[in-house]
């Protein structure tokens, strides 16, 4: 490989570091217990009831009630049924409205996410606004190890699923982490692409593009 295509490669790599995870996303120093593999694994089935009990003692919050009928907006989140994390009510995104919300997009296998998961940790324990904080686990075959994930970053917000990755094109995710800022009328006001590195950036952003105060 010539030296011009050693620099190539090279800034390839730094701007895949950058925007989060992709489908062999990088391996980094955990922001909680345990280690993220190395890629998206493949897919197993688990038991339903056992995974609802997991939710359960995690204390991971049912997904939010969404209006099945109402139109979806020109700017706002596709009108995708996404299932609930461990079971539960399924949620159509579209007919998520009227309250100001912020999704987290992320990965069990996903190292960024790790990193960024106390700061979203503590955002959410500290939150007395109006916000709705909704998690989606993206790309994840083994639930178990995902809610085992959000439980151990004590995220009891609820978590919603895309094993599919069938938000990926309409939102043009790359990978998680990947976070929504979406407003009370269903419209996305601003896309996150690259990892949090404080709660007060976080906070910060909800001002910004809702102007809510958290």
């Amino acid at each position: 490989m010539n030296r011009r295509s050693r620099t190539a490669a090279a800034l390839v790599a730094l701007a895949l570091s950058l925007a989060g995870c992709t489908e062999t996303p990088a391996v980094s120093r955990s922001g909680v217990s345990g280690e993220p593999s190395s890629r998206a694994p493949a897919p197993v089935d688990q038991d339903a009831a056992a995974l609802a009990a997991q939710k359960k003692a995690a204390g991971i919050q049912d997904c939010p009630v969404s209006d099945p009928t109402v139109a979806p907006v020109p700017g706002g989140l596709p009108d995708l049924v996404l299932s609930c994390l461990g079971g539960g009510r399924t949620t159509r995104l579209a007919g998520l409205r009227g309250r100001p919300m912020m999704i987290n997009v992320w990965a069990q296998w996903c190292g960024p996410c790790r990193e960024e998961a106390p700061y979203l940790t503590e955002v959410a324990k500290g939150n007395r606004s109006d916000l709705l904080i909704l998690g989606v686990d993206f790309a994840e075959t083994f639930p178990d190890k995902a809610i085992e994930f959000a439980r151990a970053a004590s995220w009891t917000y609820p978590q919603l699923e895309d094993t599919d990755k069938a938000i990926q094109a309409p939102l043009q995710i790359l990978g998680p982490p990947f976070t929504l800022f979406v407003r009370a009328d269903g419209t996305i006001a601003y896309r996150q692409t690259v990892p949090f590195r404080s709660a007060e950036q976080i906070r910060q952003q909800a001002r910004t593009q809702l102007g809510v105060d958290l």
